[in-house]
């Protein structure tokens, strides 16, 4: 957790540990039963209330998968986007130049200044597909 702000407790620690031992995006609940598999006694709410914290500081990223939940990623910093597999949820990051001018050209068309976006590409990776098939 930001080290700008108070030092996180021992709850705080094992969800963001938990989270940073982890290549994909994992829901609070998914979270929770890991640390709880492991002996941990954090609450779930307390799984919820980090990871907003983590969130909201820009140390994790979240997305909304198809069905409305959200998720959560320890990333790399700066501006990415992800390509995030809808059977097993494996993430990789990407960048997008040309998302990126397109929202410059068409934010200037319109006359908007300091414009963000968000980009997340869902699809089945290389492993689910030839599992499908």
């Amino acid at each position: 957790m930001s080290t700008s702000r108070r030092r996180p407790t021992r709850q705080q620690a094992a969800v963001a540990a938990q989270l940073e031992r982890s290549e994909d995006f994992r829901s609070a609940q998914d979270l929770h039963a890991r640390l709880r598999e492991e002996g941990s006694t954090v609450g779930l709410a307390t799984v919820y209330r980090t990871l907003t914290a983590l969130a909201e500081s820009g140390e994790v990223d979240v997305l909304r998968t198809d069905d409305g939940e959200a998720v959560y990623r320890m990333c790399s910093t700066g501006h990415h986007h992800h390509l995030v597999c809808r059977d097993c949820g494996r993430t990789v990051e990407i960048e997008g130049p040309a998302v990126e001018r397109w929202t410059e050209r068409v934010a200037g068309e319109h006359g908007f200044t300091d414009v963000g976006h968000t980009l997340e590409l869902f699809g089945r990776c290389a492993d689910c597909s030839a599992a499908r098939a």
